[in-house]
């Protein structure tokens, strides 16, 4: 079968992979659409079973930059890339190197950042054989680091008071009950400004020295990762992997609201509607973690932080707003009513609410 005919192929632009046996290096960047841009996106490394699975992340994240990119008000394509192996034992300065040629091959096209399994060094060792990377700071003073998680964590928590007002009626976060699943480094650092507001933590993660800091530093309460969906919360926030939201779930699900900082939450499209149907509001998880997106790009453009993040928070909720109301007004799922504003701000048929850009 060819990339074609593959069930995520969505008339993506440019697909390539790359093999470097010298480092080891197996790696795929999927350009999923520049109408409104050069596409910028996050490398991701992970050990995936196979190249089938690898190609099916980086297609489907790829589609998902595009969407946050347009709903976010930027003038940014979508794209995305992945490297085929487990971080923690393959990842070499060598590898990075040759990733690093195989971005530059794109002559600007595609512009990576950092993601799961890459983080901030590992991106500074790829612009040493290419100048297209984005998210490593040094611009001059305007930022200290260029790790976009706070930034991504800052826009999740802009989503969550949203949908504390419009969904739960609250005033505010303090006594907010929520369940964080995946402690990373945005989900940790989600954890943190949620405790900073009062809200009360339940914290779920694969390792567990995670999990005790946050009960140690936050005062959360620990919960095993099969049992977080199922806890008495407000707020379930999936902040790991994708595809977490599945019919099993749906089935625990006891909260009124999903709102966390993971890629592709929703393990099959039509789930949007399973959850309205039970008066779950979803917000679409690439408008609620489209922060380090935004950040980035702000950065590239000399910003401060202080601006960027008001932008941040005032264009997710904006954004969240027109989507909840619309799909509200003609009772429909909110996945469905964010593909179809972003598809028509990609046609130019939708200006978005906002001035992020």
């Amino acid at each position: 079968m060819s990339v074609f005919e593959h069930r995520s192929f969505d008339d993506h632009e440019r697909v390539a992979f790359c093999q470097d046996k010298a480092s080891g290096l197996r790696a795929i960047v999927a350009i999923h659409n520049t109408r409104l841009g050069h596409a910028l996106g996050g490398c991701r490394m992970f050990p995936y079973r196979n190249s089938y699975e690898a190609l099916d992340d980086v297609l489907r994240l790829s589609r998902g930059m595009t969407y946050k990119a347009a709903l976010a008000n930027l003038p940014l394509g979508g794209g995305k890339s992945v490297i085929i192996g487990d971080p923690r034992q393959h990842k070499s300065e060598a590898l990075l190197q040759a990733m690093g040629c195989f971005i530059d091959s794109f002559n600007g096209a595609y512009v990576v950042a950092e993601d799961s399994g890459i983080n901030e060094q590992d991106v500074r060792v790829m612009a040493t054989r290419t100048a297209h990377v984005a998210g490593v700071g040094g611009d001059g003073g305007v930022r200290q680091h260029g790790d976009p998680s706070p930034a991504t964590a800052h826009g999740v928590l802009a989503g969550i008071s949203y949908a504390a007002r419009s969904c739960l009626g609250r005033t505010d976060l303090e006594g907010l009950r929520v369940a964080i699943q995946g402690l990373g480094n945005v989900g940790y650092e989600l954890a943190r400004q949620l405790r900073a507001r009062g809200a009360q933590l339940w914290v779920a993660d694969t390792v567990p020295e995670r999990v005790q800091q946050a009960i140690s530093e936050l005062g959360a309460t620990g919960v095993g990762v099969a049992d977080i969906f199922s806890q008495p919360v407000d707020v379930v926030a999936p902040c790991a992997l994708g595809a977490v939201i599945d019919d099993l779930a749906l089935n625990q699900l006891r909260a009124r609201v999903i709102a966390g900082s993971a890629n592709n939450q929703l393990a099959y499209d039509d789930l949007g509607k399973a959850l309205q149907a039970r008066g779950i509001c979803y917000l679409p998880d690439y408008v609620i973690n489209a922060g380090g997106l935004m950040e980035v790009h702000f950065q590239r453009q000399g910003i401060s932080r202080e601006d960027s993040y008001r932008r941040i928070g005032s264009q997710i909720e904006a954004t969240l707003a027109q989507i909840i109301e619309r799909a509200t007004a003609r009772g429909e799922a909110s996945n469905q009513v964010a593909d179809e504003l972003a598809r028509q701000r990609l046609e130019g048929k939708q200006q978005p609410v906002g001035n992020a850009a």
